[in-house]
């Protein structure tokens, strides 16, 4: 089936279920996200939507304003760290926030279907899935997989000899994973041409919980 005509089925039936919105543009989705990270840090988080009757009102039908690809580290969760609520944020979340191909269709459904136009790329300090590209030469089973999507960033750092190889290479998987985002066919990379979508990295700091956004 052609991919125009899988989209515009999706539309139809995500529209009978509540799913279409008017879209929150990306610089007010971000805008949003820095707020809510800014309460965070500063021990005043509201956590908005998340009673019985926002429940109810999403059980109806999502509708986020910004995709997260995050990592599973359990200290990295999105909800509390951007201060938002049930329905708020779609989320896709791998070790190292490594993106495949189910990762790709889900950051496409949320675009597409959801209407998602803000899409991050969110590390974290100290990240464990790094840590491993940049120290271990081998690792069991299918956690290679996440390492050797991991090692172009750390190889990339490694020949300009930083001080501190962890930390550049937590960076610079953020970035690359980013440009994939960005140049990824067919739906991502119109978009971003059409600069109708951004896509961003940003960086946890699991110390202070403050969030840093490469918006260059």
């Amino acid at each position: 089936m052609h991919l125009s005509v899988v989209i515009a089925s999706f539309v139809f039936l995500s529209s009978l279920q509540g799913f279409c919105q008017t879209s929150t543009s990306p610089d007010e989705a971000l805008i949003r996200l820095k707020e809510g990270n800014q309460r965070f840090v500063n021990g005043k988080s509201t956590k908005p939507r998340q009673d019985f009757m926002r429940i109810k009102e999403v059980a109806a039908g999502q509708k986020p304003f910004a995709t997260i690809v995050g990592c599973s580290d359990s200290r990295v969760p999105s909800e509390i760290i951007f201060d938002q609520g049930l329905g708020d944020l779609f989320i896709v979340r791998t070790a190292g926030q490594v993106s495949t191909y189910a990762s790709w269709g889900s950051i496409e459904f949320a675009e597409e279907i959801l209407g998602t136009k803000l899409i991050v790329v969110l590390g974290h300090t100290n990240c464990g899935a790094v840590g491993a590209a940049v120290n271990l030469p081998e690792v069991p089973g299918h956690i290679v997989t996440l390492i050797n999507a991991i090692k172009p960033a750390v190889e990339k750092v490694r020949k300009k000899s930083p001080d501190n190889l962890l930390n550049a290479s937590i960076r610079e998987n953020i970035n690359m994973q980013v440009e994939q985002l960005k140049n990824l066919e067919p739906i991502l990379a119109k978009r971003v041409k059409e600069n109708s979508v951004k896509i961003i990295g940003a960086l946890y700091d699991l110390e202070s919980g403050k969030i840093e956004f490469f918006e260059n």
